[in-house]
C-alpha cells in the first residue's frame, strides 16, 4: 500500500475557496497580532480617542475596538495579497503593507474622515508610521507561524 495519496475532499484546506477562506482568516489574526503592537504605541502617545472620533466616540475602550477592527481587515487583506512562505520575504511585505496603510489610512483616509487636513506631516505622523511599520511586521510574523502550523509553508 505505500503511501496513499488523499483528495481534495479528504483535505478541504487544500482545496482552492478553503485556501482562500484560510489565508484570510490567518492573515485576519494575524492583523490583531499586529494591532495589539500598534496599540501599544497609540495608546502610549494618546492616540486611541482619534480612532475612536470615527465611530463618533472620544474612547480610549472604542478606539482599542476600531483599531483592532481595522487591524483585522487589513491583515486579512495582507494574508490574501502576500504569497510569500519564507520569513524574511514575509517580514518585507509586512513593512511595505504597513508603509502602504500608513499613506492610505494614516495620511489619507482618516484625517479626511475626521475633516482633518490630509498629508500632513509632523510628530503624530511619524508615530504613526512606527506604529504601522510595527503593525506590518508583527502581522508578517504571527501569519508565518500561523502558515507554517497549519501546513501552508
Amino acid at each position: 500500500m505505500g503511501g496513499v495519496a488523499m483528495s481534495t475532499a479528504a483535505h478541504p484546506a487544500h482545496h482552492p475557496v478553503q485556501l482562500v477562506v484560510s489565508r484570510g482568516l490567518h492573515g485576519a489574526v494575524a492583523g490583531i497580532g499586529g494591532g495589539i503592537a500598534f496599540g501599544v504605541v497609540m495608546a502610549m502617545a494618546g492616540m486611541l480617542p482619534m480612532v475612536a472620533m470615527l465611530v463618533g466616540s472620544d474612547s480610549d475602550g472604542v478606539g482599542v475596538v476600531v483599531h483592532l477592527a481595522i487591524s483585522a481587515v487589513l491583515g486579512a487583506g495582507l494574508g490574501l495579497v502576500a504569497p510569500f512562505t519564507r520569513f524574511l520575504p514575509l517580514l518585507g511585505a509586512g513593512a511595505v503593507w504597513g508603509v502602504i496603510w500608513w499613506v492610505l489610512g494614516g495620511l489619507l483616509l482618516m484625517p479626511a474622515g475626521l475633516g482633518m487636513p490630509v498629508f500632513q506631516m509632523g510628530q503624530t505622523a511619524l508615530t504613526s508610521l512606527v506604529g504601522h511599520l510595527l503593525y506590518g511586521i508583527v502581522a508578517a510574523a504571527v501569519l508565518y507561524g500561523l502558515r507554517r502550523r497549519a501546513g501552508h509553508l
